[in-house]
């Protein structure tokens, strides 16, 4: 049986599959597709506009929304916060404390809690019409009973969804353990 190779353009015709497979994903009707088309189509317009405001990003943004909803944060504690990688956080604190945004200070045990200057709220107050426009986007064909209805389901997906990446997580140690 021949295998395929990449670097090889004479692959055997029997090698190559030119017709789409019967058992697919309609993706216009797959609806985490569609949530992350329309959340990517979101972000992307968010962050286009907050850098060409502000020289900022959506992740600085959510850096600093995350501080005025809980001030004395640490970068940890905003990186599980937020939902993004603790890496993505430390760049946007770096570029946040450089443009005086934000202040990390000493605190317990070596932790490094982080507040907003009256800089960084006043930027916070700027940014925050821009993040609202994609709120009000998601919203506008809903009545405030299916919003409140959209986001407890949207709220108990995304429990159910951790659930099973920690069920799914504590299992692979399980297996790996077993090796």
């Amino acid at each position: 049986m021949a295998t395929y190779d990449p670097s090889r353009d004479d692959q055997p015709a029997d090698e190559i599959i030119t017709e789409p497979l019967r058992d697919i994903i309609d993706p216009e009707n797959f609806t985490p597709r569609l949530l992350a088309l329309l959340s990517n189509a979101l972000v992307w317009r968010e962050s286009h506009e907050l850098r060409r405001r502000y020289g900022l990003g959506t992740n600085d943004w959510r850096v600093i929304s995350a501080l005025a909803f809980r001030p004395g944060l640490a970068a940890t504690d905003v990186s599980e916060f937020i939902g993004v990688n603790k890496a993505v956080v430390s760049k946007s604190v770096s570029a946040l404390a450089g443009r005086g945004l934000i202040v990390l200070l000493d605190g317990p045990r070596g932790s490094r809690p982080m507040y907003l200057t009256r800089a960084g709220a006043e930027m916070h107050d700027l940014m925050l019409p821009i993040s609202m426009r994609g709120q009000e986007i998601v919203l506008a064909h809903f009545s405030p009973i299916e919003i409140e209805r959209l986001n407890d389901l949207l709220r108990r997906m995304l429990d159910e969804t951790r659930e099973l990446q920690t069920l799914e997580s504590e299992a692979g140690v399980a297996a790996a353990s077993e090796d």
